[in-house]
């Protein structure tokens, strides 16, 4: 893990230059600039919604016999869809290649490299073939039909063209199979999905989709594939069955849906090894099952004015070198307690050591809406770098707050890197931001803490070594700026505090501040007191992160 080098106030941060706030993703052509993909990404969304404004209102569409119809949005012809086993999707990850112990069993307690509860993990052992109802190879488009899938492990419809344009307008899809097995295959490359595109563009609008069978997500973008999926209903029964999903970098796109699961393993939100790109704009999206955060996160991910529930789990899940962005969401979290875990939180960001995701920082940026948490802390980051940042969020904590923020080891019960070397390096910034509970550090983490533009916390600073393994160089940095206020409800530790702002216990009393050494650099009037290994009354935030806006990731919506 990367450690940043101790920074005092005032001086240049070697670790995180002030512009590089969202780590560079990799991608099948190598790795790019964030900014480079985005701008990629938007102008794909634009030649998409095209193609499919021109599929949908005239140009001429194939069917599967090869004929060509002309085709428009008031159309009433239907087309004849054959049955057909599936076809080769495109090449598999190479599991192997992850390097990584990768022997614990989806959602099974203990072992090597597992996964909060219920989430994605284990290695996968690939599939050289799809088994579908409806395979489309070429252009077409269904209205009003009803497609039914009742076999093992089978998709109701798989869009395997390269070059395919597949529209289903207003559609019913039903996929239920008490024999499918799920895990792996269906996690990682959409076997037994209702929806699957492997290549080509599959634009689904107004669809009722209803699963009952392991494995069986609402709709799945895999490979080289793009979906479109608006003003549709999903609804999933079973585990693995997440209701809009993306891996081995499929992109998928959403509007306006309403999402609902009950199986384990089975996030509202979806994505899996070998990541993707996921915007959603609008909706409800609930999971209900133990272990199926709303949003699970091996991808790129942004959402805007959505509603997003978990009821058994966190509410956001983000493994490795992947970030979710949420703009104006109302986020809540439901975890329960388990012995396995060293706490209980709302927002993790973590590596699991599974293979599921690239080792590197993962990001979780909030702006505006609500994030609530029934249960537990509210972040927690371990074995791992993560960036957060947080503006205007009307935050709500659980009634039992363990903590705002916890960055630290942990005792590798779920195998989450090895003891005493599993630390968090976390960036973390709130703008304008009210935060209530404590941050929890340990030695071998480093954490540095930004309160920027108006920015409140109401807590303390705690150092617990339970799972540091021993001394180590790690730090805590905290920034004050000259708007923004630290209440201090209880002694505190940081290796340096840059303060500009006010420091004051609850009833505004000045806090003393002293040296590890003694030195006396506040004498205040609370019973509270911070030791600080250094202090400065000032505070650069140069090195704070700023948070990217929702049009740099929005799509055009398909008419």
């Amino acid at each position: 893990m990367k450690k940043r080098n101790l920074i005092l106030c005032g001086l240049l941060s070697m670790s995180m230059a002030a512009g590089s706030v969202f780590p560079v993703m990799a991608t099948g052509n190598g790795a790019e600039s964030q900014e480079a993909a985005d701008a990629k990404t938007a102008e794909k969304a634009k030649e998409k919604a095209t193609e499919f404004v021109q599929t949908v209102t005239g140009t001429t569409v194939k069917t599967k016999s090869g004929d060509e119809t002309e085709s428009n949005s008031e159309s009433e012809s239907s087309v004849d869809v054959q049955a057909q086993d599936g076809g080769t999707p495109p090449q598999m990850p190479d599991a192997a290649a992850q390097g990584e112990d990768q022997s614990a069993p989806d959602g099974a307690p203990g072992g090597a490299g597992q996964p909060p509860a219920g989430a994605p993990g284990g290695q996968s052992q690939g599939v050289d073939s799809y088994t579908a109802v409806n395979e489309f190879t070429e252009d077409i488009t269904l209205d009003g039909d009803a497609l039914e899938s009742t076999g093992t492990d089978e998709n109701a419809v798989l869009v395997s063209g390269a070059d395919v344009n597949a529209v289903l307008n207003n559609v019913t899809v039903s996929r239920t199979s008490s024999d499918s097995t799920g895990g792996d295959n269906s996690s990682f490359y959409g076997v037994g999905a209702a929806l699957l595109a492997t290549a080509g563009n599959l634009y689904v609008h107004g669809a009722t989709i209803d699963t009952d069978a392991s494995g069986a997500a609402g709709v799945f973008a895999y490979g080289d594939s793009t979906v479109y999926v608006s003003d549709s209903t999903i609804n999933t029964k079973q585990d693995t069955s997440g209701g809009i999903h993306a891996a081995g970098g499929g992109t998928l796109y959403a509007w306006d849906l309403t999402v609902s699961t009950d199986g384990e393993s089975a996030a509202a939100i979806r994505s899996d090894r070998g990541g993707g790109t996921m915007v959603v704009d609008g909706g409800s999206y609930t999971s209900n099952g133990i272990g199926s955060p709303a949003v699970y996160c091996t991808a790129d991910i942004s959402i805007n004015n959505a509603d997003l529930t978990a009821g058994g789990s966190e509410a956001v899940c983000i493994e490795g070198l992947n970030t979710t962005r949420l703009y104006d969401c109302n986020l809540t979290g439901n975890m329960t307690d388990q012995d396995q875990n060293d706490c209980t939180w709302n927002v993790i960001v973590y590596q699991s050591m599974s293979g599921d995701s690239e080792v590197g920082n993962g990001t979780f940026q909030m702006v505006g809406g609500t994030l609530t948490a029934v249960n537990g802390g509210q972040f927690y980051s371990t074995n791992t770098e993560c960036t957060i940042i947080l503006e205007g969020v009307n935050i709500i904590p659980a009634a039992e707050n363990d903590f705002f923020l916890r960055c630290t080891g942990n005792n590798n019960a779920r195998g989450w890197g090895s003891a005493g070397d599993n630390a968090s390096d976390c960036l973390f910034t709130a703008i304008n931001q009210v935060m209530e509970g404590d941050v929890i550090w340990d030695s071998i983490s480093n954490l540095d803490f930004y309160m920027t533009d108006g920015s409140t916390l109401t807590g303390a600073f705690r150092q617990d070594e339970t799972y540091a393994g021993g001394s180590g160089t790690g730090y805590c940095n905290v920034y004050v700026d000259e708007n923004s206020t630290w209440t201090v409800t209880g002694d505190s530790t940081v290796t340096a505090l840059c303060q500009a702002g006010s420091i004051v216990d609850p009833d505004g009393q000045t806090v003393s501040i002293v040296g590890f050494n003694g030195t006396v650099y506040v004498d205040g009037d609370s019973d509270y007191t911070i030791t600080a290994d250094t202090y400065t009354a000032s505070a650069d935030t140069s090195n704070a992160s700023v948070a990217s806006e929702w049009a740099e990731h929005q799509a055009e919506k398909p008419v």
